[in-house]
């Protein structure tokens, strides 16, 4: 008991601290405390613009917008669907694509064009996108074979454009003006052991290039993990595009690392970089650099800080990252808000909303064993140090056989919901955190509308999540037991709130939810 209280404690102590430099104007680490990596950055004029990794799900590549570096807010898509007819992608005869899908991006802007670079193992095909509106589109859509891992997008000043990329060897390749493929005899390696400023014992190559260009030097971004040690940023510099190539350790604290630089209008620069972070994903994070001998120097005396100075506070993630919805729309409005993703490809023919109503349909068009291969799984982010997703249910047009309701996704899922078997609708939580499914609790549900509520609690990587059930949507009793929440390698993802329904015996059932609540605190 004691045990118990002195956790609660030291929990509130956090928040209040985290408070109190939010009231005094202060900036901190992490900058999102989210599910946001690989982030690639640019600054146009006084706005910045940052790209991420959301793989599997659609639309992808998102585009966030800030004017302080600090606070930011989703504005675009690079693409609805990375590829139309991909049974990867559409979850058919068996497939999927989780942790594939596209991963690190690049984004770039040059003459008034916006330029986002991505490949994908799951296409076998580098994607880029161009617009001349980052913020409205729309997005010209180019792809060629193959795939280039990692790469880094560069225009350089001569006008040449050039791909970067590799795992440990490094190569580059010069494209074609129109970024159509690649010029036939330019590929050559720049780097031939990237990591070796790491040390001789290395687990994780370099791999994550991203390049600038200061003041007439190249700098080549990458990062390493040695055996033993932790993610590792590696900095390479040359006076040509070419080489040769010098390289050093930049940064080796908390693990913090892979990215670039970032300058404001008034001349201070930045490092943006990531942290693994347990189940709420990878978390960006900013660094200050300062310049010395023609190397940028990251840290405070090579350590990543808690507060940063000059910056201003970090507000919410609601609504810039995550955000509640009634699924009421107005006329003109998007019919699903950015915060949304679908896990995978949606089936455009068996899901819609109502926005006069206000209610998000699921209508099963085949049948699935879990909640894994669902489709129309619709997804957000789940935030830290805590947050709590609340949902309405109308499970009036079940089938026997359909499960709907609230899961905090990932592969080791759980899930409360609505259960309709032998007859009787049951009030289920399922704990699949062993890799196995295990209905942990049945209930039998006496009314057709439900309220469910999960919440997470990421705090000291902590990664417990606790699932509730209410029956007028005020009142909330806990079900089922604990989930352990791991960030797993297959997903590639922090956890998701998501809402689901799936058949396992007969297609045609649906369900409505009324609602989604999100709220950036636990117990409320």
């Amino acid at each position: 008991m004691y045990n118990r209280y002195l956790t609660v404690i030291l929990g509130f102590i956090v928040l209040y601290t985290a408070d109190l430099a939010a009231q005094a104007g202060e900036a901190r680490n992490p900058v999102i405390h989210a599910d946001v990596p690989d982030l690639s950055m640019i600054r146009v004029g006084d706005t910045y613009y940052m790209s991420s990794t959301t793989m599997h799900m659609n639309p992808g590549v998102p585009i966030m917008k800030s004017k302080d570096l600090i606070n930011w807010e989703l504005v675009n898509y690079a693409y609805d669907v990375l590829a139309a007819d991909n049974d990867d992608l559409n979850m058919l005869n068996g497939k999927d694509t989780y942790g594939r899908g596209s991963w690190a991006s690049c984004l770039r802007y040059r003459n008034g064009i916006y330029y986002l670079s991505t490949f994908a193992q799951t296409t076998g095909k580098t994607h880029i996108y161009t617009t001349t509106d980052i913020e409205k589109g729309p997005w010209k859509a180019i792809s060629f074979k193959p795939s280039y891992h990692d790469h880094t997008l560069f225009f350089d000043d001569d006008g040449k454009i050039y791909l970067i990329w590799g795992g440990g060897e490094l190569r580059m390749v010069e494209l074609k003006e129109d970024l159509s493929g690649i010029k036939t005899g330019t590929e050559q390696v720049l780097v031939a052991n990237a990591s070796a400023p790491a040390g001789p014992n290395v687990g994780l190559p370099a791999e994550g290039s991203q390049l600038f260009k200061v003041d007439g030097k190249y700098y080549l971004f990458n990062i390493a993990w040695p055996k033993g040690g932790m993610r590792t940023v590696i900095i390479h510099r040359a006076d040509k595009i070419t080489g040769p190539y010098e390289g050093r350790v930049a940064l080796q604290d908390k693990g913090v690392a892979q990215g670039g630089l970032i300058d404001t209008p008034d001349g201070r620069w930045y490092a943006y970089l990531f942290r693994d972070n347990g189940a709420v994903g990878r978390i960006p994070y900013l660094v200050p650099v300062t310049w010395k001998d023609g190397w940028p120097v990251l840290g405070v005396d090579g350590k990543v800080p808690e507060n940063l100075d000059g910056l201003p506070a970090n507000r919410s993630l609601i609504p810039g990252i995550v955000a509640p919805d009634d699924f009421k729309r107005k006329k003109n409005e998007a019919i699903l808000p950015l915060v949304w993703q679908w896990n995978h490809n949606p089936d455009p023919e068996h899901w819609k909303i109502n926005g006069k109503k206000g209610f998000f349909r699921i209508i099963t068009s085949r049948t699935d064993e879990s909640v894994l291969f669902a489709r129309n799984t619709l997804t957000q982010r789940t935030i830290g140090p805590e947050s709590s997703g609340e949902i309405a249910l109308d499970a009036s047009g079940m089938k026997e056989g359909d499960v709907a309701g609230l899961a905090l996704f990932q592969k080791g899922y759980g899930l409360a919901g609505v259960r309709f078997e032998n007859g009787q609708k049951n009030i289920v939580m399922i704990n699949a955190e062993s890799g196995t499914p295990e209905t942990v609790k049945s209930i039998p549900l006496r009314q057709e509308v439900v309220y469910f509520r999960a919440d997470c609690d990421f705090r000291d990587k902590k990664d417990e999540g606790r699932f509730y059930y209410s029956t007028d949507g005020k009142q909330w009793t806990p079900i089922g037991n604990v989930l352990h929440m791991k960030y797993t390698l297959p997903h590639f993802m922090g956890y998701r709130f998501a809402l689901f329904n799936y058949a396992t015996i007969q297609p045609g059932g649906h369900v409505d939810f009324d609602y989604f609540k999100i709220r950036d605190r636990i117990g409320e």
